[in-house]
């Protein structure tokens, strides 16, 4: 063969070397982005193995944008507001419209008007609270508002008041109206219908213990269970403290002997607490538990107590 020939010959054999082993690359890349496919089906490990089985470009996926939270405001309640208008506005007079009540009346609700109560008419109430408060929708509150007189009248106050949509601001937006009181809700059934005898070692345990508690006679820790902080009321406001009935959830406080150790009961204690002006009838929820053949607070559910009181 000439020696053109096989130029011409090589010169044809390069482009088509190049173009076979272009479409092997292309093949090679085919088959490893089916393979990373495949390997994110199956899971973590298959995914490795693809990975190193042959090379192949990963186009990192766009970051995903923040989700936006909206949060609506949640206003205040209310009636502490209402309870200031309705104790300015009926201490109050359209015939003293520059009187410090007055004023503060109007600034709590500009469009309306003061009473106009009659010469030698009642004084002003000598207590008012909010007792109940309704929320009608986003910007719109009732509020009943209850004034006490000191002859021993209850008026009750239904007021209307318009918040804004931070729920920081109120505004009386009518006159308000006299409304009946809440009725009186129905008492449901004590747990406390075991009868604890009053000479027993728990009646006595939660006499001393209340004894020290409220008239700082003695301390209280002695009383308690391990573990449970409990501080007794100071200054003592009582000088003697008489226990009257004893009332128990469980059955084990009412027996005659003190149960294994471990074992809690729940007590009423209905106790008569005496100081200079009076005798004061109390109550309190009591929790105990048996240790070492004595009854031990575990818990005072009525007062204040460190660590929740409990054991």
């Amino acid at each position: 063969m000439s020696p053109g020939k096989q130029a011409s010959d090589g010169q044809a054999a390069g482009p088509m070397a190049a173009g076979i082993e272009l479409e092997r690359m292309r093949r090679r890349v085919r088959l490893s982005r089916l393979a990373l496919l495949g390997a994110v089906a199956t899971g973590p490990v298959a995914l490795g193995v693809a990975v190193l089985s042959g090379p192949t470009t990963v186009v990192a996926a766009p970051a995903a944008k923040p989700a936006t939270v909206r949060t609506t405001a949640v206003g205040a309640d209310p009636a502490g507001y209402a309870q200031l208008f309705i104790g300015a506005w009926l201490r109050s007079s359209t015939d003293d419209a520059t009187s410090a009540q007055a004023q503060f009346a109007q600034s709590l609700a500009p469009d309306v008007d003061l009473p106009d109560p009659a010469a030698g008419a009642h004084p002003g109430p000598v207590s008012v609270s909010a007792v109940r408060s309704a929320q009608r929708d986003a910007a719109q509150w009732a509020v009943t508002v209850a004034a006490q007189y000191a002859d021993g009248r209850v008026r009750y106050f239904a007021v209307p008041v318009a918040a804004d949509e931070s729920g920081g601001s109120f505004t009386v937006t009518g006159a308000p109206g006299v409304v009946a009181g809440p009725n009186r809700a129905g008492v449901p059934e004590s747990p406390y219908s075991v009868t604890v005898p009053a000479e027993g070692g728990l009646s006595s345990a939660v006499g001393e213990f209340l004894g020290a508690y409220l008239t700082g006679s003695g301390g209280v820790d002695r009383y308690l269970a391990p573990g449970v902080r409990l501080s007794p009321v100071s200054p003592a406001p009582y000088t003697a403290v008489g226990v009257q009935q004893v009332f128990a959830v469980e059955e084990a406080a009412a027996a005659e002997g003190v149960p294994g150790d471990g074992t809690m009961v729940r007590v009423l204690v209905q106790v008569e607490a005496r100081d200079g002006a009076g005798r004061w009838p109390l109550a309190y929820e009591i929790g105990l538990k048996a240790r070492s053949g004595r009854w031990e607070v575990a818990a005072l559910e009525s007062g204040t107590a460190g660590n929740g009181g409990r054991a």
